[in-house]
């Protein structure tokens, strides 16, 4: 059986997602980021995102109005880099989306291309001595948009929230794939329960070649 080729949009799409996660690479030299390197690597994904006719909604489509309110689909942009390094997502999320408080044990970086995520940043109070519990509050709210991004270093917890009328196509770029970070951990904001978020959440990624 012959392959069709990709079409001119997903061939300019691959070469802009390649030379970004090039470009991030750079930025890294190596090392664990901190909360300037995480500023350029947002800088570098807003201008992607600025690239609105290579990630349209017809290409990356939410989820079915009968998959039900807050369903998501989460599309995995540089699938041929496997579980090694960077891993680049674009969420189409319909709102009403919420997750629970949770880190992520790598650095984050949301950037919108369309659509508003509320994100809660919230700071834990424990002593982090019981695994089984933690103690957390909101610290700030903040919401991601066009041109309004977010970055998160490895402990830091957040829960999203997606509101407004229309999806969400978000980027979410990460130091490592989601379905490698095993060690994530949620916590019940209201009884402080915590639990492991990959085993309890995560659900499979679509590829995008």
């Amino acid at each position: 059986m012959t392959l069709s080729a990709p079409s001119p949009i997903a061939h300019e799409r691959r070469q802009a997602v390649d030379a970004a996660l090039a470009d991030v690479r750079r930025i890294l030299h190596g090392a664990p980021p901190d909360r300037s390197t995480l500023d350029a690597i947002t800088a570098r994904l807003e201008q992607l995102a600025s690239q609105k006719v290579l990630f349209s909604r017809a290409d990356f489509p939410p989820p079915a109005e009968a998959a039900g309110v807050g369903a998501s689909t989460r599309y995995r942009l540089n699938p041929a880099d496997g579980e090694a390094g960077l891993a680049l997502y674009l969420n189409s999320i319909n709102p009403g989306k919420t997750t629970a408080p949770h880190n992520h044990t790598t650095w984050a970086v949301i950037v919108a291309v369309e659509g508003q995520e509320v994100n809660r940043v919230y700071e834990r109070t424990d002593d982090h001595r019981d695994p089984a519990r933690a103690q957390i509050h909101v610290a700030r709210e903040f919401t991601v948009r066009p041109g309004a991004s977010i970055a998160f270093l490895p402990d830091d917890i957040h829960s999203i929230h997606v509101v407004g009328t229309g999806p969400t196509l978000h980027f979410h770029l990460y130091g490592q794939p989601l379905e490698t970070l095993t060690g994530r951990i949620a916590i019940d904001p209201e009884t402080g329960a915590v639990k492991n978020y990959n085993a309890a959440y995560l659900r499979p990624s679509e590829a995008v070649a």
